[in-house]
């Protein structure tokens, strides 16, 4: 199995490492004709309209928009899955959205960066608590019928998953603890 980690901005390097801790062997994505050899997509957390912005210039939206369509599962976190959301609020006109997960999302939904914080998530499928790091995280306000919720925190969900997509508001690459990671690489291909 092959997963490529969108490098373009953002914790990129963090996901690999942790792929790398697991024995995956990854790619850093870049240009487009990369995702045709990959079985799967990591999207990091960072700056949502940045990563957007490189996207555009890499060409990349239409090949991404494709082999989502195509069923790629993806591990989205944070600005990851501000980009796989149907709606966003208070982001950029023109910012891209793939409409990929059905939810709404709000950017800095949890507040600033002097509102950043960890909290123990309790995870469907986990046996103990895992860290989860809000990093200026993004709000999931509504849900599809077809997103499944796999922990939440105050009452909201933080992880989700629909179909081969699994998206985080928080940032499991930071968390010291490789278990979401292993949890998205087993539903790969399932």
């Amino acid at each position: 199995m092959k997963v490529g980690v969108l490098a373009l901005q953002g914790a990129f390097r963090e996901h690999i490492e942790v792929l790398d801790a697991l024995g995956v062997y990854t790619e850093r994505v870049r240009r487009p004709e990369q995702l045709d050899a990959i079985d799967a997509l990591v999207m990091p957390g960072g700056e949502s309209t940045a990563i957007s912005k490189l996207m555009v210039m890499a060409d990349m939206v239409g090949p991404l928009g494709d082999r989502l369509a195509a069923g790629l599962p993806v591990l989205a976190t944070c600005a990851g899955l501000i980009l796989l959301a149907r709606e966003v609020l208070d982001g950029r006109d023109d910012q891209v959205r793939f409409g990929a997960l059905d939810v709404t999302v709000r950017r800095n939904g949890y507040g600033t960066q002097r509102e950043s914080h960890e909290a123990p998530l309790t995870v469907t499928g986990l046996d103990s608590p895992f860290p989860g790091v809000f990093i200026r995280a993004p709000r999931i306000e509504t849900l599809g019928n077809a997103v499944s919720v796999l922990a939440e925190h105050g009452g909201d969900p933080v992880l989700v998953r629909q179909d081969a997509i699994v998206g985080a508001t928080f940032h499991p690459e930071l968390a010291h603890d490789v278990r979401i990671h292993q949890q998205f690489l087993g539903t790969v291909g399932s």
